[in-house]
Parts: C-alpha cells; structure tokens; sequence
C-alpha cells in the first residue's frame, strides 16, 4: 500500500518523490492547515477535564530531578487547556500505562494524552484527537559521506543497517530494494558499525537517531541523509490525544485548541525545547 502523496504534501508542506513525501531541509513538522477553520468550543458546562498520562516515557512524560510530573505531553496539555480557557478546570494526573484505559473508562479522567496508537481495534475503545506529532524514518550517514535528495539511485548497492525484523526493515526492503540490507538485533550495534564504517548508512525511527545524534556516543559522526519519511502503513498514525469513544465532542475540542497551538508557533516551541536535534 502506497503512501497517500497529496494527503501528506497538503499537510507538511513536502514534496513527493519515489512515492514518498520528503522535505529537503528537517524542520518542525506542522499537521495543520492554518487556513483551515474549526469551530471553537465550548466547554463552559464541563466540570473538569483530567488529562491521564505515565512518567516513563521520556522525553514526552517523566519526573524531572525535583519529582516534578514535566515532559512535551505536560506542556501540551497545559496550552490546550490554555486554548480551550479551561485552565482552572485542568488537571494532569500520572499513572502505571496499565491503569490509563480502566481509569478512562470508570470516569477518573477525561483523556489520555500518552501515545496510544489510533488503530482500527483502538477506535471501537476511543475517540481520537487527529495526530499532532507523526514519526518519520530516516537514514543518517557519516557526515563526510551523507547524501542529499533525490537519494534512491545514490544508495544502490549501499550497506544499510536496520533493526532486524522491525516496521523500518519492512519498509526498507519494499521501498529501497538496491541496497545491501544489514539486519542488527541491537541498536548499539548498528551505531557502532555505522560509526566504523563497517556499513554506510542506518535506516530508522527519526526520534531515536535524532536522539542519538546528539548525544556523546555519536560524538559529532553523523547526520541525517534524506528524508523525512512518513508511511503511516509501516509507523502509524501518531501522536494523539484519546476520549472515551462516546465523547467525540471532546476529541475535536482538542482539535481546535491543537491547531491554535500550532497556528500561534507554541508547538514548535515544545517541539524544539524537546527535540533539540530535529528528526524532521
């Protein structure tokens, strides 16, 4: 199944090429249509509204070093019900991942705001916000030697480490199929083999090597070469905000106030604060 090219250029703003859609420069990732209009809530007759998430997944939910709940879902939620002018009606509460869908459905928080995948067996248990943040593949490449768009026929015959038996080595094999496909069971291994040279290139998930690259480890090797790539087929729909499945209502409201965050520059904000290094 192909990428839907003129779904994704009307949304990112990037260009197709070999059925994907790529951007030439990694930028923040904007998902929504600023000239597009949504209807602004209201949300005078709601009670509150509990915003339900974990602490163990850094950077988006965590204790910070004072055991403050903080991360890029905080702040997100913080400036939605900023947008929604719900503040004072606003709580984040953090809980074991195990626990969100039974506190959701027994009425102890209104949304959880912790990356449960929109699925078709999902959707029957929730109602969802659109996605506000997708996760792109990416190669990165030693810098001396990284290549730039269009990269497909550059990479003909190019040793390319992936984690093996991972939605990446799927959409490699399918999308890339001149190159030499080097499975690892490890990501410190195929860090390491990149940064010997014993490969030429990684192909990945564009959050982790962008974390990677700026970390010590890498010590300055490595960018990223081509790109992004987005194929909810292979990575999913993204990050959304999840309702119970009877309040729709709900999941546009965040909607709107989504868009307003981004429309106003507050999500890229987040964005960079959070991811330094982009992977867009």
């Amino acid at each position: 199944m192909r990428i839907s090219i003129a779904l994704l250029s009307a949304l990112f703003g990037l260009h197709a090429i070999s059925g994907f859609a790529r951007a030439a420069e990694p930028q923040v990732p904007i998902l929504w249509d600023a000239k597009e209009r949504l209807p602004k809530p209201d949300l005078s007759a709601l009670p509150r509204l509990r915003f339900l998430t974990t602490t163990d997944f850094p950077p988006f939910n965590f204790l910070d070093n004072s055991g403050r709940l903080s991360g890029f879902h905080i702040d997100l939620a913080r400036a939605i019900c900023a947008e929604l002018g719900i503040v004072d009606k606003c709580q984040i509460q953090a809980l074991p991942w195990g626990e969100l869908d039974s506190a959701l459905q027994k009425g102890e928080g209104e949304a959880i705001i912790a990356g449960i995948a929109a699925t078709p067996e999902t959707r029957s248990k929730y109602a969802f916000s659109r996605a506000y943040l997708q996760f792109p593949a990416r190669f990165i490449m030693p810098k001396t030697k990284a290549l730039a768009e269009p990269i497909i026929d550059k990479l003909r015959s190019k040793r390319v480490g992936v984690i093996a038996n991972s939605s990446h080595e799927r959409m490699l094999r399918d999308y890339f199929d001149a190159v030499q496909v080097v499975p690892f069971d490890r990501p410190e291994d195929l860090y390491a083999d990149l940064k010997t040279g014993k490969i030429d290139a990684a192909f990945g998930d564009g959050m982790r090597f962008a974390f990677w690259l700026g970390g010590s480890d890498a010590a300055g090797c490595c960018r990223f070469a081509g790109g992004p790539y987005l194929a909810p087929e292979y990575l999913g729909s993204g990050m959304t905000i999840a309702t119970k499945a009877d309040d729709p209502a709900l999941a546009a409201a965040f909607d709107y106030a989504l868009q307003e965050i981004s429309v106003k520059g507050t999500f890229a904000e987040f964005y960079l604060r959070y991811f330094p290094v982009s992977f867009f």
